[in-house]
């Protein structure tokens, strides 16, 4: 079991990890995101989630300009900051994360201002590259435009050393206090870091106790980028889900052994391993369990047993494309995690399709 050495997250029982640049992040945050992508919801519905997070403990918040929540969360922790919950706007941690299509040089500043606008703040603490890849311009600007609908020929390849340059500015400029990107290999990273002035702060990705990522977490810390897990569960709802991992039996046994849920020892497993977590739920109850996994730990054994389970993987390719940069899941992993097979022409960004 990895030796778990943290701070405390300001205002919060939640433990922080100091990162390369920016304040310490929260270990535990609350995800945002709906499927369809873009589809938020009701915006009442989300603010009071985050308010409900707040009040159980929660000051990390993980949003995405794709996912239409940013407003959402800005309204709540402006309303926290007058009730007197918080302080002030820094004492929570805030993830935002660039949208492929604006993933180009010349776009990426004007959608971290956009951001900004949204969330009501001047700036965010964590600002990512949502995925390697990026989507065709509008008409306008010499592509195909793409629409409501993200399809699939629309996609091309990112200019990651242009891309990444305009991060580097958003961090100079103290909009972004700290950088890093989100699905990204051991390559991509190793190619990322050859020219970067500023490396990633964290990198994003999936992690749970069925797609365990321990070639990428050695090479981030060698690397001294902190690894950020998402779908902890398994991804229930996201185009990605996995159910093998709920629906584990030996994690269903270890859960009854220690009087806990499934989705606490799925927490509490990556939360060993040195990441940081990242679990969406709107449910009070849900969200105070998915909080409580800081008093107790996994035995030699449990853990010794949960790397045994086979890896698996749900459908994750509505980024491969014959047309685009990755014509197979294989290609956008670069070979270090097996996807599933492809079920979606195209991921929505409108809510009503």
């Amino acid at each position: 079991m990895a030796a778990i050495e943290d701070d405390q997250a300001a205002g919060s029982a939640v433990p922080a990890v100091a990162l390369s640049s920016g304040k310490p992040m929260p270990r535990i945050g609350l995800g945002t995101a709906s499927f369809p992508l873009g589809n938020a919801g009701d915006r009442p519905v989300v603010r009071e989630a985050v308010l409900r997070a707040l009040d159980a403990g929660y000051r990390h918040f993980d949003t995405s300009a794709v996912y239409g929540t940013e407003r959402a969360i800005g309204d709540a922790v402006a309303e926290a900051v007058s009730a007197g919950t918080l302080a002030s706007r820094d004492d929570v941690y805030i993830t935002s994360k660039l949208w492929i299509a604006d993933a180009h040089p010349g776009h990426v500043l004007p959608a971290l201002r956009k951001t900004l606008q949204n969330l009501q703040m001047e700036y965010v603490d964590l600002y990512l590259i949502h995925f390697p890849v990026s989507m065709r311009l509008p008409e306008a600007e010499g592509g195909a435009g793409a629409g409501p609908v993200l399809a699939k020929e629309n996609l091309v390849e990112m200019d990651m050393k242009g891309v990444w340059e305009e991060m580097e500015e958003c961090h100079r400029r103290g909009l972004a206090k700290a950088i890093g990107v989100s699905n990204f290999s051991c390559k991509k990273l190793d190619y990322l870091l050859s020219f970067a002035n500023i490396p990633p702060a964290v990198n994003q990705v999936e992690v749970n106790p069925c797609c365990r990522q321990n070639k990428l977490r050695v090479f981030c810390r060698e690397k001294g980028i902190q690894l950020c897990a998402y779908s902890p569960l398994g991804g229930k709802g996201a185009p990605w889900a996995n159910n093998s991992v709920m629906n584990s039996p030996l994690l269903r046994q270890i859960a009854l052994t220690k009087g806990k849920t499934v989705a606490q020892v799925c927490i509490r497993w990556v939360y060993e391993q040195g990441d940081c977590v990242i679990a969406k739920s709107f449910n009070e109850k849900r969200m105070r369990e998915n909080l409580d996994i800081f008093e107790w730990q996994l035995t030699e054994d449990e853990c010794r047993r949960i790397s045994a389970l086979p890896e698996s993987r749900g459908t994750y390719d509505f980024f491969v494309h014959e047309s685009g940069p990755y014509k197979t899941a294989q290609e956008f992993w670069d070979g270090e995690i097996v996807a599933g097979q492809a079920n979606n022409d195209a991921l929505s960004l409108d809510p009503t399709n």
